[in-house]
């Protein structure tokens, strides 16, 4: 199958790439992402769009489907726990026109040139996907601690549920005004929800008595900072949990190696800006 990847615009007529009719943050919404860095965003996906992507999803949850040696990372079960299943893959852009199309979608992109500042370049997207009463967890983490290869640390990431996402099957969390701290090292994605406390201060670790749930409605999204602590616990319902994360920079953010920065990508030299086949430019501020 073709790759997607090497078209920079969309392929069907799923999502509006209409700028001036996207719904914009308001002045307290911006001013809640500085202060706790997160903040929910607009619905950005309406029921048409859903059923698109989860329909693709169904396909690509077969680990035999079209196009799978085009993934960055696919893991079936990504879970520490053998008891649970944590579905994570990276590069459903490439493989299928819905999601390839929704990096463009407006909705998206307008909100992401706010929190940003500037014209919003796409890094990657991610799918966690969690199955009705066996969901494994995702651990206390950030985004930046992964993401290292490339500076300046001026990223952004979307996370949209294509279920409603609740506390009990496993919403994202996030201890707000995280984003303040230092980077911290890698403590694991899929396995011990603690594991990050080993990295922590006392008083940090007692930030995380009151995480802040954010549930959403499918087709709702958040917004996060690249240092926001985020996680999100199991799912133990009888309905799955799904999710669809994109993860942008803002224009001008650099490799900071000599390698591949995903794997089966082309190189971007240390020092330069990502740009090319993998990293479109999604929307111009100007």
């Amino acid at each position: 199958m073709s790759d997607l990847a090497d078209q920079h615009s969309p392929v069907t007529s799923l999502f509006s790439t209409d700028v001036a009719a996207a719904v914009r943050l308001t002045d307290e919404q911006l001013a809640s992402y500085k202060r706790d860095g997160f903040v929910v965003g607009p619905r950005i996906l309406n029921s048409q769009q859903l059923s698109a992507l989860t329909a693709e999803l169904t396909q690509l949850a077969d680990p035999d489907h079209d196009g799978r040696q085009l993934w960055y990372e696919y893991h079936s079960n990504e879970a520490t726990d053998p008891d649970t299943v944590l579905f994570h893959a990276l590069g459903a852009w490439r493989l299928r026109p819905a999601f390839h199309d929704s990096l463009w979608n407006a909705a998206f992109t307008v909100p992401a040139s706010q929190l940003l500042e500037g014209n919003v370049r796409f890094w990657h997207d991610q799918l966690f996907c969690k199955p009705a009463l066996h969901g494994g967890v995702v651990a206390w983490h950030q985004d930046y601690s992964y993401w290292i290869r490339t500076s300046p640390m001026a990223h952004l990431t979307c996370w949209i549920g294509l279920d409603d996402a609740t506390v009990d099957n496993g919403c994202i969390q996030y201890v707000p005004g995280s984003h303040q701290w230092d980077l911290l090292p890698v403590t694991g994605l899929a396995g011990d929800m603690t594991a990050i406390r080993n990295v922590l201060t006392a008083d940090q670790w007692a930030r995380f008595n009151e995480p802040v749930a954010v549930e959403l409605k499918a087709g709702e999204c958040v917004f996060h900072h690249p240092l926001t602590i985020h996680g999100s616990f199991a799912n133990r319902t009888a309905r799955p949990r799904r999710a669809m994360v994109l993860n942008v920079i803002k224009d001008g953010v650099c490799s900071t190696v000599d390698e591949p920065l995903l794997d089966g990508t082309d190189v971007i030299a240390a020092g330069q800006p990502l740009a090319g086949k993998f990293y479109p430019l999604l929307i111009s501020s100007h």
